[in-house]
C-alpha cells in the first residue's frame, strides 16, 4: 500500500495508554511512522479537552450559585448521557476544520465555544444549554473561563496543518458502560453508539487501534497517573471513581469485534451505510506505556521503547492486513 492509513481511531478505557501512545507516535519522524506502522506523521484530535471544559463550566456555574449543566457533581457522571454524542459531534466539527484548513478567529473564545457546544448538542438530539442562560451569566462564564477557553482554542488552531497529504489523523476517545453491564450497552454508551455518531468523512477512511487493558488495570493506572492540578493534561488527569465504575466499568470492543461481518473488524451502520473498520489490538495488560509519562522524552529507557514499539508493530500489522483487504 503506497499511501499511509488516513485515520486511526485510538480507543481504550481511561489510563490504558492512549495518550502515551499518541505522545510516542508524535515523537517519530515521518519516515519512522511509515516504516514501522504504515501511518503518516500524526495530526491529533481528542475529546478530553471538551470534557475538561465541561467540568470547568460546571464548577463556575456552582460558584455562581447556579445549577450545574453537564454533570451531577464535580466527581459524578453526565446528567444526560446524550453528551457522549455531544463530544463526538465536537470531534466531527474539529475534523471538518482540519479538512478545510480552518483556523478560528473569535473575539471571545468562550462565546465561540459555548455556541459550538450548543450546536453539537443539538445535532445529536439534545437541548441547547448556553442559549438558555442569561446574558449576565454568559458574560461572567466567559470572564471566569477565559484562560481555559483561550488555551483550548489556541491548541485547536495550532493543530491545524496546511495539508493532510501524507499524514494520519489520530482521533482519541474512551467509551464504556457501567460495571457489570450486559451487552449490547444501552444507547449513548460504549463504542457501538459513538462510532456510528462519527461523520461519514471520518468513517470512510478509519481504522481502529484498540489498547487492551482490563477495567481493573484501567482503574489502577488512572489513580497512578493522577496529579493534583493537572486535570487539563492529557497525560496526568484523573477520572473520578464513580465515573470509572459507572461509565468505564466495562467496554464493548470485544463484543463488537465478535459480531462483526469480518474477523478483526468492527461493523458500523450509519444512515443505512455500512462501514467495516479494521481493528488492531495493542495488548497493554502488562504495562508497556507508563514510562512515556514517567520520564522526559530524552530519557525514555531503550528497553521500554523496544517493548512498546514491538507491541505496536504487532497491532498495526494486524490492522494493516485488514485495511489492505478492505481498501487495497
Amino acid at each position: 500500500m503506497a499511501k499511509p492509513i488516513k485515520t486511526v481511531l485510538l480507543l481504550a478505557l481511561p489510563a490504558s495508554g492512549k495518550s502515551e501512545v499518541r505522545t510516542y507516535l508524535d515523537s517519530l519522524s515521518p519516515a519512522e511512522c511509515l516504516e514501522h506502522f504504515h501511518i503518516g506523521h500524526t495530526v491529533q484530535l481528542d475529546d478530553y479537552p471538551y470534557v475538561h471544559l465541561m467540568r470547568c463550566i460546571d464548577d463556575e456555574m456552582a460558584a455562581l450559585g447556579q445549577d450545574r449543566v453537564f454533570f451531577h457533581a464535580g466527581d459524578k457522571p453526565f446528567q444526560n448521557s446524550i453528551d457522549w454524542g455531544t463530544l463526538i459531534a465536537l470531534v466531527n466539527m474539529d475534523y471538518e476544520d482540519l479538512l478545510a484548513v480552518r483556523r478560528i478567529k473569535a473575539s471571545s473564545s468562550g462565546a465561540w465555544l459555548f455556541e459550538r457546544m450548543d450546536a453539537a448538542r443539538q445535532s445529536v438530539g439534545g437541548k441547547q444549554i448556553f442559549s438558555t442562560l442569561s446574558k449576565g451569566t454568559l458574560l461572567e462564564l466567559e470572564a471566569r473561563l477565559r484562560d481555559e477557553t483561550d488555551k483550548l482554542l489556541s491548541n485547536k488552531n495550532n493543530g491545524i496543518v496546511d495539508s493532510l497529504e501524507g499524514k494520519t489523523v489520530v482521533i482519541e476517545f474512551a467509551r464504556g458502560g457501567a460495571d457489570g453491564s450486559k451487552m449490547p450497552l444501552p444507547d449513548c454508551y460504549g463504542y457501538q453508539y459513538s462510532l456510528r455518531m462519527l461523520s461519514h468523512e471520518i468513517l470512510k477512511n478509519a481504522a481502529i487501534l484498540y489498547i487492551w487493558v482490563t477495567p481493573e488495570e484501567s482503574r489502577r493506572k488512572n489513580f497512578a497517573r493522577s496529579k493534583p492540578g493537572e486535570q487539563g493534561s492529557i497525560l496526568f488527569h484523573g477520572v473520578p471513581i464513580d465515573v470509572m465504575m459507572g461509565d468505564y466499568g466495562c467496554d464493548d470492543m470485544e463484543y463488537l469485534i465478535s459480531r462483526s461481518k469480518q474477523p478483526d473488524t468492527v461493523t458500523v451502520m450509519k444512515d443505512n451505510k455500512e462501514y467495516l473498520l479494521p481493528v488492531g489490538r495493542f495488548d497493554n495488560r502488562t504495562d508497556k506505556t507508563s514510562f512515556i509519562r514517567d520520564f522526559a522524552r530524552e530519557n525514555w529507557p531503550q528497553g521500554d521503547l523496544k517493548k512498546l514499539r514491538d507491541g505496536l508493530n504487532a497491532a498495526f500489522s494486524a490492522l494493516l492486513d485488514q485495511h489492505t483487504s478492505l481498501h487495497g
